[in-house]
């Protein structure tokens, strides 16, 4: 019995992980980069007038725009299908940038997804607010084919690294074939649970890779 228990930690439990977090559409071993070295918003604060930052942090980013309640559906989805499921991972975050004069319609709106989050944890909901014309001077800098809307807002988040890179599908995949997704569309729960969890699983386990292959280096030395 003591030799199968082995033989399942040494070879089964390494496929189960791997099957874990690089299951699904997304054929790259590594996700890619779409915009390198983004720039922080540590200038901006949220409602309590403090600074939050995308440095160190695994960041899904989004823009709320102005019509924050008519497009609550588009955050219940990003709750249910991304929140919920990674909140607990240490170093991940969601971080809003909405338009001053929002600070209302945000406050209605965390009230609401209070009852859909497991231990109604809110702490890494982070909505951030700043003038429209700022916000989209900031979103030209990140290089996208996607544009705001009109309300200075988009339905799509993007997944930000500790590094401030924005990352997401380009180029060829394992498979051979061409893909670019820069951003996850918060209308579709199917494109958050397929594309967006598939991608979410990838770069934190590229992460936990990293930090195992650092922590076995430090004790080699």
């Amino acid at each position: 019995m003591k030799k199968y228990l082995v033989l399942f930690s040494l070879f089964i439990l390494p496929i189960v992980a791997y099957l874990f977090f690089a299951s699904g559409v997304n054929s790259f071993a590594k996700l890619p980069t779409i915009t390198p070295k983004i720039p922080e918003i540590s200038q901006w604060t949220n409602s309590e007038g403090k600074p939050v930052s995308l440095k160190n942090k695994i960041t899904i980013l989004g823009f709320t725009g102005n019509e924050i309640i008519s497009n609550e559906g588009n955050y219940f989805n990003l709750n249910q299908k991304i929140y919920n499921k990674y909140k607990d991972f240490k170093d991940f975050q969601f971080i809003m940038i909405a338009p001053k004069g929002s600070e209302v319609q945000v406050k209605e709106l965390l009230e609401k997804l209070k009852p859909l989050a497991n231990d109604q944890d809110m702490k890494k909901w982070n909505f951030v607010f700043a003038p429209s014309e700022e916000i989209a001077n900031y979103y030209s800098k990140l290089n996208l084919v996607g544009q705001l809307d009109k309300n200075f807002g988009t339905p799509n988040v993007f997944i930000v690294d500790k590094d401030l890179n924005l990352r997401g599908r380009k180029g060829k995949n394992i498979k051979g074939e061409d893909e670019y997704k820069e951003g996850y569309n918060t209308i579709s729960a199917a494109d958050l649970h397929n594309e967006m969890g598939d991608d979410v699983k990838i770069i934190l386990y590229e992460y936990r890779a990293a930090l195992k292959k650092n922590n076995k280096y430090k004790r080699e030395i």
